[in-house]
């Protein structure tokens, strides 16, 4: 398979991207293809992209998911949860409070997104940010927690936030302040929105990780290793030597996706909603 957007609306297996589309490694030596990328033995991971409120089609993937793990040998299971839980859908505090649930059956880590990050900024009195998170789908978060709509639609930045600070529980805002930025199992590293390429893993900024577009979706560069990550919205998962985004835009398409790794086995899982 090519680089390039794959996949439709049926869940099953990815391919790994043809050899001819690998950068090879040592430039002026003998060509040699990098050995497919892979997790841990004995570990199968999920990442599911942007859920946006969605509450509904997380738990519908969660349980395609379940059933999916179920299906297959026994392995460590790891569900990450790429970020951007909040704002535009209709449920977004619900979503909160699933992913801090956890699950019984999987380790589940959940990822800041840049949405989360603005939430947290906006509580904290960064006021043009403010802004910027109402007009990103902050109001329907607002409205999830159980802020008038009427407060937010016209009330004052003071007022507004003091109504936001009586309605998100200290827990969850303690909870979505703590979010770890990335994670990596084996040849593969988890983030929201990208890297810096040509900066080391571990001298990445954060501010990088969750808002980073252009500079890291145009890059050709071997990464060492290949990202996985959400931010960007694709109508079908996106697949390169070097990274693979799986943002298909649910709370608009209906469409939320977990991408399926063990081994160097890739799969997809999805589901579209009724009501897009």
């Amino acid at each position: 398979m090519i680089d390039g957007a794959v996949g439709n609306d049926d869940d099953g297996p990815l391919a790994s991207p043809a050899p001819s589309a690998r950068r090879w490694t040592f430039p002026g030596l003998r060509r040699k293809a990098r050995p497919p990328s892979s997790v841990p033995a004995g570990v199968r991971l999920y990442a599911i992209g942007d859920i946006h409120g969605r509450r509904d089609l997380l738990d519908t993937l969660l349980d395609k998911i379940r059933a999916d793990d179920a299906a297959r040998a026994p392995a460590q299971t790891h569900v990450v949860l790429l970020g951007d839980l909040v704002d535009r859908g209709p449920e977004s505090a619900a979503v909160v409070q699933r992913a801090m649930q956890g699950l019984d059956w999987a380790t589940m880590t959940t990822l800041r997104g840049n949405h989360e990050q603005m939430l947290l900024d906006a509580l904290n009195r960064t006021y043009p940010m403010l802004d910027l998170w109402l007009s990103a789908g902050g109001d329907a978060t607002l409205e999830s927690w159980g802020v008038d709509p009427a407060v937010v639609a016209r009330a004052s930045p003071e007022d507004l936030l003091a109504a936001a600070d009586a309605a998100i529980p200290a827990a969850h805002r303690s909870w979505i302040g703590q979010l770890p930025i990335n994670i990596g199992f084996g040849d593969y590293y988890f983030v929201h929105a990208g890297i810096r390429p040509g900066v080391a893993i571990d001298r990445q900024t954060e501010r990088d990780a969750l808002w980073i577009r252009k500079p890291f979706l145009t890059s050709n560069r071997d990464h060492g290793v290949v990202v996985v990550h959400g931010h960007t919205i694709s109508p079908a998962v996106e697949v390169h030597h070097n990274r693979i985004g799986i943002d298909t835009g649910a709370y608009r398409s209906g469409r939320l996706t977990a991408l399926g790794l063990e081994g160097t086995e890739r799969w997809l899982l999805s589901t579209r909603s009724e009501t897009p």
